[in-house]
């Protein structure tokens, strides 16, 4: 993906769920979802462990359909043999962008996810892009 379209996509998101949060502060799901939250982006943790509990002021959902509102990214902080069933809630939910994070590699979910009309960016980071663009607001 060239850095226009990630450009592009993370100027156009507002409300990103986050799969795979966790309320421990030195996981990187944790680290990337203060970061996006401090950037302005509404963030949705999604975790069945803590659903029904806040994390950073947010409410959790236990998956993506919980959702109550419109949601533009999912962000996939799981294994990547997790993700293709991710891809498909994100299509359920309307989504238009899934990103896999550093690691989550899942060229099947990825496919299924563009076929539906999602933009797709697979094995990066959100605050790591943000910073390396040049995008950061903090």
């Amino acid at each position: 993906m060239e850095d226009r379209d990630i450009w592009t996509i993370l100027r156009e998101v507002k409300t990103i769920a986050l799969v795979g949060a966790s309320d421990k502060a030195d996981r990187p799901s944790y680290v990337v979802m203060e970061f996006l939250l401090s950037q302005g982006y509404d963030v949705i943790p999604v975790s069945p462990k803590l659903a029904g509990q806040t994390l950073l002021g947010q409410p959790v959902f236990a998956s993506l359909k919980d959702i109550p509102c419109p949601v533009d990214m999912v962000d996939v902080f799981r294994h990547s043999d997790a993700a293709y069933e991710i891809a498909q809630e994100a299509i359920a939910i309307k989504a238009s962008v899934l990103w896999m994070q550093i690691g989550v590699i899942n060229h099947e979910a990825e496919a299924l996810a563009q076929s539906a009309g999602l933009k797709v960016v697979m094995n990066l980071c959100p605050k790591i892009e943000i910073k390396r663009l040049g995008m950061n607001q903090s």
